[in-house]
Parts: C-alpha cells; sequence; structure tokens
C-alpha cells in the first residue's frame, strides 16, 4: 500500500497517526497518508524561516523566471496530475484537467508578478520631499485547502503567495493528498529553492498548529463556512492575517425571455458536473414565472435522466462518484430531507450503482421542484448532484433570493434582456455574478470571493487582491535637504505646505 508522507526539509518525522485514502471508484483503500502534528510544523517553519529571506532578496524577475519554469512543468505533467488526481477524488478525467488549468491560470499571472509588485512615486510631495511606496512579503504564509479542488486551490494560494517572496507552508485536504505533493516536487525541479513551498498533511490538530504559530504571519483556507469562521476567529486572535472562503448556495435565475436550450445545457454543466462538489455549482434553479418553471421542468428532465455517471476514467461519464462513503450519505440524508419538508421529488438519484463498481460512492442526479425559503434542505449547502428548483412570481422576487440567503458565493442570471441583467448586477447581494454564465469564477488577473457567510476577511483570492493579501506596504517619505533652510520648528506636526 503506498504511503503519502509530508513535503519539508529534513528527514521526515516518523507518523504516529496515518489516515486512509479511499477509492471512490470502488470503496476500496488506496493508500494512505501521515498526520502531522507541531513537530511537523515546527520543522517546517524552521526551514522556511531558513530559506524566506533569502528568496524575498531575489529580484522579481528571477523569482518569475521560476514561475515560468513551474508553469511549464504544470503543463508537461498535466495528464499525470490529472489521473492522479482523478484516483483521489473521483472527478472525471477531463474535469480533473480543468481543475489543473484553472489553477495554472494563476501560475502565468504570477509570471509578472515584476509589474504588479511596482509600488508608487511621488516626487516633490513637498519641499524637497518625495514619497513613495514598496510592496513587501508577509515572511511565511500557510494554506488550508480542501478535497474538492486539490490543484487548483493550492496554486491559488502558494502560486501568489512564493511569487511575491514568501515562503509557504500548505496543508491539503487529506482525502487527496497526492497531487499538492507532486506540485511541491515540480515547484521543486523549477528552481525553487528548498523550504519555500512545503506541504504539510493532517487534520485539525495541524489545522490549530498552523493557526497558533507566532512564525506564520497570514493564513488562506478555502472549506465550510462554519470551519470558515474558526480558522478566521482563531487565526486573527493569533494576531494573523486571514482570508477564508467557506460555503456557498448559488442560485441561477432564469429570465421568461432566456434561451431554454441553453439554459438546460449550462444547468446540468454547473449543478452536476464534479458530483455537484463545487462552492461555485449551481444547485438552485429560480424560474422566473410559472410558464418559465414548466417550460424549463419540461426540457430539464429529460436532460438530466440522459447523463451519464461513471467512474473516472471513463471518457464518456459526465461526472463520477462522491468522494467518501460518509459524504454520500450526508447528500442521500438533504435528499430525503428536502421529501421530508415538502419538495417534489422529480428525478431520484439515490440509490444508484454501477455495475463492476457496487461499493463506488455514487449519486445519481437528482431534481427537486416546489422548494421553498423555509426547507433547511434550501438553507443549507447540499455539496452533491442535487438541484432544487425554487419558483420565483416576478423579476423582484427572483432578485431577493440569492440577496437574503446566508451564503453570497455567485449567482447567475440568463437572459436576453440587458437592462433586467445589468439591473440584476448592480442590485444582487453577492460576490460574483454571471450574466448567461452559470459557474462565474474569474479569470486569474481579476480575483475571487463571495460575500456574507461565504468569505470572512476583506481580501479576495489571486490576482491583484491576492498580491495584497500576501504583501505588506511600506511608505517612505524621504527629504534630501540642500543647507539652505533651517528646517523650521521641528516641534510642530510637519506638513507638505
Amino acid at each position: 500500500m503506498r504511503q503519502i508522507n509530508h513535503v519539508i526539509v529534513g528527514e521526515t518525522p516518523v507518523a504516529t497517526r496515518y489516515s486512509d485514502i479511499m477509492d471512490p471508484n470502488n470503496g476500496g483503500v488506496q493508500g494512505r497518508v501521515a498526520l502531522g502534528n507541531a513537530a511537523v510544523l515546527e520543522q517546517a517553519v524552521a526551514a522556511a524561516q531558513s530559506a524566506q529571506t533569502a528568496w524575498a532578496m531575489t529580484n522579481p524577475q528571477r523569482r518569475a523566471r521560476v514561475m515560468f519554469n513551474f508553469k511549464a512543468l504544470i503543463e508537461k505533467h498535466i495528464g499525470e496530475l490529472a489521473e492522479m488526481l482523478s484516483a483521489e477524488h473521483g472527478k472525471v478525467i477531463d474535469d480533473s484537467k480543468g481543475d489543473i488549468q484553472r489553477g495554472l491560470e494563476v501560475v502565468e499571472f504570477c509570471c509578472g508578478l515584476p509589474h504588479a509588485m511596482k509600488g508608487e512615486y511621488t516626487q516633490g510631495a513637498g519641499p524637497g520631499i518625495d514619497v513613495y511606496s514598496m510592496r513587501q512579503p508577509i515572511g511565511i504564509g500557510a494554506g488550508i485547502t480542501p478535497f474538492n479542488f486539490p490543484a487548483m486551490i493550492p496554486l491559488w494560494m502558494g502560486a501568489v503567495a512564493v511569487a511575491v517572496g514568501n515562503a509557504f507552508i500548505l496543508k491539503p485536504s487529506e482525502r487527496d493528498p497526492s497531487v499538492p505533493n507532486r506540485l511541491a516536487e515540480l515547484f521543486l525541479e523549477a528552481g525553487l529553492p528548498a523550504g519555500i513551498f512545503q506541504v504539510v498533511h493532517g487534520d485539525k490538530e495541524m489545522v490549530d498548529a498552523i493557526l497558533d504559530h507566532p512564525a506564520i504571519g497570514a493564513v488562506s483556507f478555502v472549506g465550510s463556512s462554519d470551519i470558515a469562521q474558526y480558522v478566521y476567529s482563531r487565526g486573527v486572535a493569533a494576531g494573523k492575517r486571514v482570508q477564508a472562503m467557506g460555503g456557498a448556495k448559488n442560485h441561477g435565475i432564469v429570465m421568461p425571455d432566456a434561451d431554454l436550450d441553453m439554459v438546460v445545457n449550462d444547468l446540468c454543466g454547473a449543478a452536476f458536473g464534479s458530483a455537484g462538489e463545487r462552492c461555485m455549482a449551481l444547485p438552485v434553479v429560480v424560474p422566473v414565472g410559472e410558464d418559465t418553471a414548466e417550460r424549463l421542468r419540461a426540457k430539464l428532465v429529460p436532460a438530466i435522466e440522459a447523463l451519464r455517471i461513471g467512474i473516472s476514467t471513463d471518457a464518456d461519464a459526465h461526472y463520477g462518484p462522491v468522494v467518501t462513503a460518509q459524504h454520500k450519505a450526508k447528500v442521500e440524508g438533504w435528499i430525503q430531507t428536502a421529501i421530508d419538508e415538502g419538495s417534489e421529488l422529480v428525478v431520484d438519484g439515490r440509490g444508484f450503482t454501477l455495475q463492476g463498481h457496487e461499493d463506488g460512492y455514487f449519486v445519481g442526479p437528482t431534481l427537486l421542484d416546489h422548494v421553498t425559503t423555509d426547507m433547511e434542505s434550501y438553507k443549507e449547502e447540499i455539496f452533491g448532484p442535487v438541484l432544487q428548483m425554487v419558483r420565483a412570481a416576478n423579476f423582484e422576487e427572483a432578485l431577493a433570493l440569492p440577496s437574503k440567503h446566508q451564503y453570497g458565493n455567485g449567482v447567475a442570471i440568463f437572459t436576453r434582456n440587458g437592462h433586467a441583467a445589468r439591473e440584476f448586477a448592480a442590485r444582487v447581494n453577492v460576490g460574483m455574478v454571471g450574466i448567461n454564465v452559470p459557474i462565474p469564477v474569474p479569470v486569474a488577473y481579476h480575483s475571487f470571493g463571495g460575500w456574507k457567510r461565504s468569505a470572512f476577511g476583506d481580501t479576495n483570492q489571486y490576482g491583484m487582491e491576492g498580491i495584497k493579501f500576501w504583501t505588506k506596504v511600506k511608505i517612505v517619505t524621504a527629504r534630501w535637504p540642500d543647507g539652505s533652510t533651517d528646517g523650521g520648528n521641528a516641534f510642530v506636526i510637519p506638513t507638505m505646505g
């Protein structure tokens, strides 16, 4: 049985605890990962401290060259990485390649960091006085990442943190740890100094050690909202800069004039792709008007019933299994809860089995109609291949649904009406908006971040927001006197007049 260890500088400590790595396709154990503790973290921090100062002093062009090399290596090994990712997560190969590609786009953004790191300069802010600013790295940063994107999210965090001059310690999910380890190896191959990007594995014990360690200046987290709030609160209490991205319940508003064939295709991908295990999935559809709802449902049901569920290596499958047996039971439990609350079960995905893989963690696509806002199944994140339909009488009612929901990650509106789309985008109380785009994840040179209980902290992921998070600003006010003045009254607050 293969064993996954930490990727840290020095001899790897002997583990006393392990976690099984399951195969979602057949329910078997395919390996185990060492679970670290504070001592393992201390070793990683010591190595980071030894390497970070020299790395920060390396000029931006040379750091960018490492990112260029890293980009090329990811592209070279993308097939290997995708197979590794699918084997542990369960998502199909093409979806895994998409996971890696969206992370790679942030690496590409980081190749231009020398320009993005430039400060500001004002000549002659006062008599003989110049003012300028510079961005400097935090020192040591850490990332705590979820199981559903074991390549993309570590790259969102780690690529930016490293490119601006920090050392970075990654604590990935113990459910699919192999890809993060491989990324660390590729970073070293790209020329990154040892100690700048390290991987420690663990559970809550390791998370708490990261949040409490005084040498770690910033922590980025993605996961469920309850844990995000915990990470944010504990990290901030320890004096750290923290960004913690939480859960979601994204809505898709379907206006009466929408292209329903396009909407159905987009909904099937956004609601059921990756078995719904995405924080930017679209698990709630809101048709505006009863006629729209009935027309949409008539097209949606046969499209859902035609979806193909298969193992992660099945090139014809639309999606694969969910990540664990426990998560399969949780998703199916939410379906039953929705039924008990009064939802109409239109397509039932429970009890789905795949011949030859009867012990795999498969959940069929599920459609629930006549869902209402007082249902717990609507209020909470299901995180599985379940689509709920909430009918709205008009535009204002549809706008209010995502705006009043506790989560505010993403939202989409489907319409041909430019005024309605513009009005919706301006008024909706959600952080990321798609107009005829079902999964509005911004491109790498913008930034990713939700509102309300979908995000804790005031800085988004990647892009210029990521640079702001992983750096601190230093402002210098400089005077070069020529000896012709007496300097004025030194006891009066200085002004530039």
